[in-house]
C-alpha cells in the first residue's frame, strides 16, 4: 500500500498548470545581502516591498563522493551571487504540473522572501513542502512567500533530498559513517543552521524562528521537534496534517527494515559495492527507485536524527519544548488516501479486514467508532479510518502528548473550510489559504475562481499563522479567540468561514486507535495486516 501511497500522492501537482505569477522585476536595484559563503543579490522589491531572495545553496551539492553523506557546507563564492532564479528540485517522483525547474541532485539550495526593515529584526518561518519525501520542491508556486512577508515575517522554503537520495539505509553505509538513512532529514537541519548564521543579515531574528510545513513538511516538523540535534534551532513548531511518520501499515520504520530495504537495492541494480552505487547516473537511480511497484525510501529511526519512535519522545518529554500550533482536515482521506482504505466491498468484508488489525476483542468498540451496517455506511468508515491512520490519529496525539509533557503554549484546529474555489477540506485544501496564494486546488482544478470570500478567509489564516510565528499566539485584535489545547476533548479551534472554539469532536474515535501503541509504537503486526 505504500506503492498505492506514493502513486497518489504524484498526483499532487498533476493538475492544472500552476504558474509563476508575474515576471520579477530586475535585480539592479535590489538590495545586497552578504551571507556567510558570499554576497547575495535578489529581486527588486513588490508592490509590498518584499524582495526575493531565490536559489541561494545552503550545503554542498550532495553529489560524487558525497551522495549519501551528511550534508556539507556550501562553498564560499567570491563577487556577488545573482539570487533572482530557483535552484532545480531535487529528484524523486515524477511531478508532471511541477515547478518549471528541472530536477538534479545539485539542489539544496533555499529561497527567502523579506519585507522592508522595520529597524528591529523580524521573526521568521521556514516551510518544510510535503510530498511523502517522494517529490516537491521549495519552488512551488503554491508556496511563494510575498504574502506571508506581507505581514511582517520573513518566509523560507527549502529544498531537501527525497526517495533513495534522501532516505537509504544500508548496512555498508553504517560502516562508513555509524549510521545511514534520513540525509532529507539532515538537510532540513543544515538549512536550519544556515538561518540561524545568516538569517540577521536579510532583517530576521534567530532567535524567533517557526518551523512550518503540511503533509511530509508537518512529519518532518514532528520528526525534528523530536530529534536531539535540533536543540535552538527553532523556537515555534506548526504541523499541518502530520506528525510521526506513521501510516496504514504503523509506525516509522526501525533501522533495521530500513537497512534490509537499502541492502536489497543491491540485487535490483547490479550493484553491490556502496563505490558502484555512487558511480550510477542520478538519473538511472531515480529511474529505478521510483518505477511503479518499487516500495518508496522514507524517514527512518536512524540512530543519529532520530534516536527513538517519535511518539515515544513526545510521551516521556524529550521532544523539544517549543510551542506548537497543530492540527488536521476534516476529510484528510480524499482524494489521496481513499484508495489506502482497507476492503470494504460488503460491511463483513470491513470488518474481518479491521478485526485483523484490531483484533476480535475489540471489535465491539470498533463497531460503535466506525459503524459499518449499511453499504453506504461501510464506505464512508472505511474511508474515515484510512485519512485516520495516515494523517488525523498522530497529528492529533502529537498535540495531546506535546500538551502534556511539554509544558508550553500548544494549539490544535480542525480545518473544515468550504467554498465553490475549495469544495472539500481535503487533505492539502490549507496550504493555499496559508500562503495566499489561491492556485487552482489539486482535489477541484476545473472549480470557480476564488471569490472574495476566499481571499477573507486566507487573510484570516495568514493572521493566525504569522500572530503565532511573531508572538506565540495566534491570537490578536479582530481575531475569533484560539484557546489553549488542554487536553483530549478540550476546545480546539474549528477553522471555517466563521472561526470559533468547539470541543474536539474526533477525541473517542482517535483515543481508539491511540491505545493500540505500546512504547510509542502500533503492532509490527500491522505492517502485514493490509
Amino acid at each position: 500500500m505504500l506503492v498505492t501511497l506514493r502513486t497518489i500522492l504524484a498526483a499532487v501537482l498533476a493538475t492544472a498548470a500552476l504558474v509563476l505569477g508575474p515576471p520579477a522585476a530586475t535585480a539592479a536595484s535590489a538590495d545586497v545581502v552578504a551571507t556567510a559563503a558570499g554576497a547575495v543579490q535578489g529581486t527588486a522589491p513588490d508592490a509590498n516591498g518584499i524582495r526575493a531572495y531565490e536559489g541561494i545553496p545552503y550545503a554542498a551539492p550532495p553529489v560524487g563522493a558525497l551522495r549519501w553523506q551528511s550534508p556539507r557546507p556550501a562553498a564560499h563564492w567570491s563577487g556577488v551571487r545573482q539570487a533572482t532564479a530557483f535552484g532545480p528540485a531535487c529528484y524523486g517522483s515524477s511531478q508532471p504540473a511541477a515547478p518549471a525547474v528541472p530536477m538534479s541532485e545539485d539542489c539544496l539550495t533555499l529561497n527567502v522572501w523579506a519585507p522592508p526593515r522595520t529597524g528591529r529584526a523580524q521573526p521568521v518561518m521556514v516551510w518544510l513542502h510535503g510530498g511523502g519525501f517522494q517529490f516537491g520542491s521549495g519552488a512551488d508556486p503554491k508556496y511563494n512567500g510575498a504574502h506571508l512577508a506581507a505581514r511582517g515575517t520573513i518566509v523560507v522554503t527549502l529544498n531537501y533530498r527525497l526517495g533513495a537520495f534522501g532516505f537509504l539505509s544500508r548496512t555498508d553505509l553504517d560502516q562508513e559513517a555509524g549510521h545511514s538513512g534520513n540525509y532529507g532529514l539532515q538537510d532540513q537541519i543544515a538549512a536550519l543552521r544556515w538561518v540561524q548564521q545568516n538569517i540577521g543579515s536579510f532583517g530576521g531574528d534567530p532567535s524567533n524562528v517557526t518551523l512550518f510545513g503540511e503533509s511530509a513538511g508537518a512529519h518532518a516538523a514532528g520528526l525534528l521537534m523530536a530529534s536531539p540535534q535540533t536543540c535552538g534551532l527553532f523556537a515555534k513548531a506548526i504541523a499541518q496534517s502530520g506528525a510521526f511518520w506513521d501510516s496504514q501499515t504503523g509506525s516509522i520504520p526501525t533501522h533495521n527494515e530500513a537497512a534490509a530495504q537499502g541492502n536489497a537495492l543491491s540485487g535490483r541494480l547490479n550493484a553491490s559495492a556502496l563505490s558502484d552505487l555512487r558511480a550510477l547516473p542520478a538519473d538511472q537511480l531515480n529511474a529505478a527507485t521510483t518505477a511503479p511497484g518499487t516500495i518508496p525510501f522514507g524517514p527512518s529511526i536512524d540512530g543519529n536524527v532520530l534516536t527513538d519512535s517519535p511518539a515515544a519522545v513526545f510521551a516521556h518529554g524529550r521532544q523539544q519544548h517549543v510551542p506548537l500550533l497543530a492540527g488536521y482536515n476534516g476529510a484528510e482521506d480524499y482524494p489521496l488516501f481513499d484508495p489506502l482504505a482497507l476492503p470494504h466491498s460488503t460491511p463483513a468484508e470491513f470488518e474481518a479486514a479491521a478485526q485483523k488489525l484490531f483484533g476480535a476483542q475489540r471489535m465491539d468498540e470498533f463497531a460503535k467508532l466506525y459503524p459499518a451496517t449499511t453499504a453506504a455506511q461501510t464506505e464512508a468508515s472505511a474511508k474515515q479510518l484510512a485519512g485516520d491512520m495516515v494523517i488525523t490519529e498522530q497529528t492529533w496525539e502529537m498535540l495531546a502528548l506535546h500538551q502534556r509533557t511539554a509544558n508550553v503554549p500548544t494549539y490544535g484546529y480542525k480545518f473544515t473550510y468550504t467554498s465553490p474555489y475549495s469544495p472539500a477540506p481535503a487533505h492539502v485544501a490549507d496550504v493555499p489559504f496559508v500562503f495566499g496564494n489561491l492556485l487552482p486546488q489539486y482535489f477541484a482544478p476545473t472549480a470557480p475562481a476564488p471569490t472574495a470570500a476566499d481571499r477573507d478567509f486566507s487573510n484570516t489564516v495568514m493572521a493566525y499563522w504569522s500572530n503565532f510565528a511573531r508572538t506565540g499566539t495566534p491570537n490578536a485584535a479582530g481575531l475569533p479567540t484560539w484557546p489553549q489545547y488542554q487536553g483530549p476533548g478540550s476546545a480546539i479551534l474549528q477553522l471555517n468561514a466563521h472561526p470559533g472554539a468547539f470541543s474536539e469532536p474526533d477525541t473517542q474515535r482517535l483515543s481508539f486507535l491511540a491505545s493500540f501503541r505500546v512504547d510509542g509504537r502500533f503492532p509490527a503486526s500491522w505492517r502485514t495486516a493490509n
